[in-house]
Parts: structure tokens; sequence; C-alpha cells
């Protein structure tokens, strides 16, 4: 059976996802181990930011137990600590489960595009290290499909939802691309290197604003491949602009409504293109009467989490689109599976029922004496076509019996009733 232990930011706090987590560099040596200390045919193991999980095929009343055992031994922590924080699932619930990982139905920002790439990974680095097998390969491929297939068919990975993205996609709603255009930083804390950073993979050009710390402003700078500047030179600056990110903590405003209008003066002979400034310092940096002025396009934090909580409403109505194709693809996959357990019996049955025509042909042949190469074909294929015909129903029937609730049970009567 398929079984996965592992915590997640629904379940554990960061401290103990961090303390659980398996480097890169440790990841061939860790499934290795978790393969031969657990005593699982195949193992898989997938950690990210927000979760941590161990995958693996294993059978028996104590494989959920070992491979808990495991990531507690691993890391050194106490298995009783652990009891709250690990979730523990088996055959069905597994397989849902990791189906709806790959389909980023269990992130924290649900329709997230990067645990796609990440799961690939996780899987990918078992095939390396030579712990993926038949059944977590099946598992890899369907549930990847599903998870591609959700993409396409749904809109959950549409709309941004953080609000570094956020300003990206209203920046590419105001100037239809943002290739060559030129963004201007205010600040270089967190939130305003994350949005510059997107802008930037777009293809903008950054300039940062230094104040007390130009050297700060001038690391973040080369970090992002661009240019710092003078706080002095903000004027100029904004007239050269056309995307503003502003969020440098000072107690008052830093950016006045004079600026922005001696910036829009000197655009008058560059066509007048739109100015775009996001603001996401707490107090506001950008005067708000800034926002009235003609061409001028103002965002603060307020406005940008408010189109992210409308993007995520929008999204988690499509997760609905999104869970019912994952629940057909898993039924799909429980029912493959189950059609897999019959395998070794139709084996069984075929070779028990080959060996006796074969036996039973020879027993004629030595009646009848010696045959014409025709005559042997037309034996051949008259004994083969009886067993085929006589094979069919209970082939039909073992791949139906699968699928039943009992199906232990049923292929346990029709071994003892073939004798086999």
């Amino acid at each position: 059976m398929i079984v996965v232990v592992g915590v997640s930011h629904r379940t554990a706090p960061l401290p103990v996802r961090e303390a659980l987590a398996f480097p890169k560099e440790r990841l061939a040596e860790a499934l290795l181990r978790l393969r031969a200390e657990t005593g699982a045919g195949e193992a898989m193991i997938l950690s990210t930011c927000n979760r941590v999980e161990l995958y693996a095929r294993q059978d028996g009343p104590e494989a959920v137990a070992a491979i808990e055992g495991f990531l507690s031994r691993y890391h050194g922590r106490d298995a009783r600590e652990m009891e709250a924080v690990v979730y523990r699932l088996a055959d069905a619930e597994a397989i849902r489960h990791a189906f709806r990982v790959a389909a980023s139905l269990e992130s924290m920002v649900i329709g997230e595009p990067q645990i796609l790439g990440q799961v690939k990974q996780a899987y990918q680095a078992a095939e390396e290290a030579g712990t993926l097998g038949s059944t977590l390969n099946a598992l890899r491929n369907r549930s990847l499909a599903a998870a591609k297939r959700v993409r396409t068919e749904t809109g959950i990975g549409r709309n941004a939802v953080s609000v570094s993205y956020v300003a990206v996609e209203l920046a590419r709603k105001i100037f239809g691309e943002i290739k060559d255009k030129n963004v201007l930083l205010v600040g270089a804390g967190k939130m305003t290197e994350l949005a510059a950073k997107h802008l930037v993979r777009s293809g903008g050009r950054a300039t940062v604003l230094g104040g007390r710390t130009f050297e700060k402003a001038a690391e973040l700078a080369a970090a992002l491949g661009g240019k710092a500047a003078p706080f002095e030179s903000l004027r100029d600056e904004l007239a050269r602009t056309d995307i503003v990110i502003s969020g440098t903590g000072a107690p008052g405003i830093v950016i006045h409504e004079a600026d922005v209008e001696s910036a829009r003066a000197a655009r008058r002979g560059r066509h007048a293109r739109p100015l775009f400034l996001i603001d996401i310092a707490v107090p506001r940096d950008v005067d708000p009467a800034v926002g009235k002025l003609s061409g001028v396009f103002l965002y603060d934090l307020d406005d940008l989490k408010a189109v992210a909580e409308a993007n995520l409403r929008e999204r988690l109505k499509e997760a609905a689109a999104a869970e019912t194709l994952v629940d057909r693809e898993v039924r799909e996959f429980l029912d493959w599976q189950k059609a897999r357990e019959a395998v070794p019996l139709l084996s069984e049955l075929r070779r028990r029922a080959e060996e006796i025509r074969r036996t039973e042909l020879d027993k004629v042949k030595k009646r009848l004496g010696p045959l014409t190469p025709e005559q042997e074909d037309a034996l051949e294929a008259a004994t083969s076509a009886i067993v085929n015909k006589l094979l069919h129903p209970p082939t039909v029937h073992l791949k139906e019996a699968v699928r039943e609730a009992d199906a232990p049970e049923q292929l346990s009567l029709i071994r003892k009733l073939l004798g086999l």
C-alpha cells in the first residue's frame, strides 16, 4: 500500500517544519536510509518551506508507524512531541492527498504554481537515488498529469493573490507589458525587494534610491541588475521612471504631490506615459493626493490587499472545479490500482491452464501417433481456443471483483475454487 507521513503549514508551526526539513544535499542519503530502516519497497521525500512529507510503498500493519518512527529518529526528535503535528495517511487517503498536493489544493495559497515543480523534483530525486519503483512512479505520472489538467482546465492559477504579484499584475494592466519599463525603488525593505524582483524578471529596469544607508541601496541594485541613486535625485528619477515602489518605513510623507507634478511636467515631452506608484509603507510614503493627478495610478497597501482578496475569492470558486477534477482522477487511479491486484492471480490461472492444456495435448499425441504439421497446428489452435474461451468469464469477473469492497475475500474464494 501507499503511505504518507508528514507535517505541513496546517499542522505544524514554522520552527517544527524547519527542524524536520531534509536539505537537498542530504536527500539521496535520507531516501536510502528511509527504505533500508523501514523495509519500504519504494520511497520519496517532499521537503519544502510549507511541508515535509515521506511517501512510501510498504505493506503490513506497522507500515505507517515505521515511517513516522524514521522521521523522528532521523531528526533526533521525541516521537511523543510529534504526535500532535504529524498526519498519517494510507491507501486511498494517501493517494488522494498526493493528488491534492500536486494540484496545489493543499497549499497555503491555493493555486500557487511552485508546488508542481517541487513535487516533480522530489520524484526525480527519488528516481536518481534508486528508491522510486513502479507504484510511486505511477502515482507520479497520474498525479502530475492531473495537476497540469487543473491548471489548464480551471482558473485556479489565475489572478494574483500575494501583494507583490498583485503589483506586477496591475502594472501589466496599465502598461500592457513590463519589458524595458523603468522601476524606481524608494526604500530597500523585503516587500519592496520582492515586488521589484517580480518586475525585473518581467523585463523591468531597476533603480534604487538610497537613504540613510546608501550601501544597502547599492547592494539591492546590484542584486537586481540595476543602479543606485541618492535620495536627493528623487524628482529626476521620478521623471524617468514608469513604476515606483515605495516602502521606506519613514514616519511621514516621502513622495509629495509637488514631486509627482514636477515629474509629470518633465514627462510631457515623452508623450506623458502613465506613472504607476505602489505604496507599501505603513505609515504611507506617498501623499494620497497624488492619486488624483491625471495619468497617475496610486495603490497603497490596503488597495493591493483588496485586489488580492478579491482574486483569492475567485480562486476559491475555481477550487471547486479543481476538486471535482482531482476526485475523478483519484477514482480512476484507484480503479487502475485495484485492477493490478488481479494480475498475479490471472497470470497464475493462465499458467495453470496452459500447463493442463500442454499435458493433455501430449497424451493425445502419444495415442494418435505421428501427425502432419497441419494436424499439429490444428490441435494447437483448437486447444488454445478452448482454454481462452474458458478463461474469458473468470478473467472478466476477476477484474470486476477487485473493485468491490470485499475484493480480498472474493480473490481468496476464487483461488480455492480453482485450486490455485
